[in-house]
This record gives structure tokens, sequence and C-alpha cells, in this order.
């Protein structure tokens, strides 16, 4: 299977018909069919590895109340799988991972999932970000994960490379911050030359860098994916562009 970062920017793409969303579908409909996903999403950032385990895992609504009714009463129904759930925890150890019954499906991976796979068809787990880890221990840890790709799991990381809501501004016609171009650009230069050691000592990147990655939650999805890069896999982006000034749209998918 390929793997793939998705910059999810808001949470009305959900139900938005957009570039970013039909770029999206574009991807899903040109890649083999996933027995199942594992999903890194920067919206489950907590202390510990957990892994969703509910049969049924719930739509988590986490987004403010600015949004529209539709997305809240919007479900995403998809199966849980005990047997990925059961295979990561043995790829992860001696790391301790904990069950989670209440966790669900949360913006991060629904609002990419709803237009990948619409019909929900396809088993979902979730991965937590143990927000106690380095970028290099994630990066490591990730790194056991490897196997899941020859057995027909699709890993996903959502996030933002670049990430400042604290500047954004959620207007039409918004031109992006020169430090969030800048930073977005540099990113997809590194992805695609393969420079991983660089992407992971992104806290030493400057100042473009400190504006994009105040908290490291919508970024830490990238090294999941990129610490499945395997000799001869090709790097591409299939989709870029930053909206509200300061929320980066990069997607990029890694393929043998």
């Amino acid at each position: 299977m390929p793997v793939a970062f998705f910059g999810h920017g808001s949470p009305a793409n959900t139900l938005d018909r957009n570039r970013y969303t039909e770029a999206w579908r574009t991807y899903a409909a040109a890649v083999p069919a996933p027995r199942a996903i594992l999903v890194v999403s920067a919206h489950w950032y907590v202390p510990g590895v957990r892994l969703t385990a509910a049969v049924e895992p719930p739509t988590i609504h986490d987004f403010n109340a600015r949004f529209a009714e539709s997305l809240f009463a919007f479900e995403y129904r998809v199966k849980g799988s005990e047997e990925v759930v059961d295979r990561v925890a043995a790829l992860l150890e001696p790391e301790r991972v904990e069950r989670d019954f209440t966790w669900g499906v949360d913006h991060g991976a629904y609002s990419v999932l709803a237009h990948l796979y619409p019909a929900a068809n396809v088993p979902v787990v979730q991965l937590s970000i143990d927000r106690t880890k380095s970028p290099q221990e994630h990066y490591r840890l990730a790194r056991r994960l490897a196997p899941l790709r020859r057995e027909g799991i699709f890993i996903l990381g959502s996030g933002n490379v670049v990430h400042n809501l604290e500047l954004a501004r959620f207007q039409p016609q918004l031109q992006p911050f020169p430090w969030a171009l800048r930073h977005e650009e540099r990113i997809r230069t590194l992805a695609l030359e393969g420079d991983d050691e660089r992407l992971v000592a992104y806290r030493t990147d400057g100042e473009d860098a400190k504006l994009s990655i105040p908290t490291p939650e919508h970024y830490l999805p990238l090294l999941y994916v990129l610490a499945q890069r395997q000799s001869g896999d090709v790097c591409a982006t299939f989709a870029a562009g930053v909206e509200a000034g300061s929320l980066s749209m990069l997607s990029l998918s890694l393929s043998s």
C-alpha cells in the first residue's frame, strides 16, 4: 500500500467540494483499495499511545459552534477492527498501548475519509499522538509500523504543515503570509528529496518554522507517514496551497 499525508484544513472540508477535496478524491481513485485504514490525526493529541478499540467508533465533532449545524449532524458510520488494533499493538511492543473504547473518528480523520471512502466501507482505527514524545521518538515509533503496508493497511496522516490559528483569518481572497508559503515549499522540497532527518528536526529550522508550527500536533502526523519510506519509494504531492493566510493544505504520498 502507499501511505499519505493530508493537509485537512477546516472541518468544513468534510462537506465541501473544492480543489483540495477533489484532489483527495482523485488520489483515492488511483490507489489500491485498502483492507483497513490506520489514521494518525492531529486531533487526538494525548498523553500515551492509544488505539481506538470500539467496534463502531463514534463520530467526534471536535470543533466549535461557529461551524454549520450540518457539520454537527454529520456521521461517518464506519467499523473498527480488533484485528488491526491487535496487530498495531504487537508491532509497537514494548511500547505500552492503551485500547480506548470511547474515542472514535475525529474531524482530522473524517474530513478526509468522507472524500476518500464516502461509503465508509473500510474499517478505520486511529492511533493517538503521544504528546509526551519528541519528534525523533515519534519517527522511531512510526518506523515499527512498516509491515502494515505489505498487509493491505493504508496509513493516513492528517494535519497541516503550516497551522497557526492565532494568525489565521477566514476571509475570501486573503493572501497567504509569505512565511507560510516559504515553509510549505520547504517541507515539500525536503519531502521530495527524502531528507527526513531535517524534517524531523523542524524545531531548528528558523523563524518560518516557529510561525508555521507554533504547536506540534498538526505537524507530527507527517512524520508517521515519512517514517514508512522504503528504498525505491516515490514521493509525490497531490495538493498544496495556503488558506486563511496560515493553513497549509499540502498533501503528499509515498508509493513504490
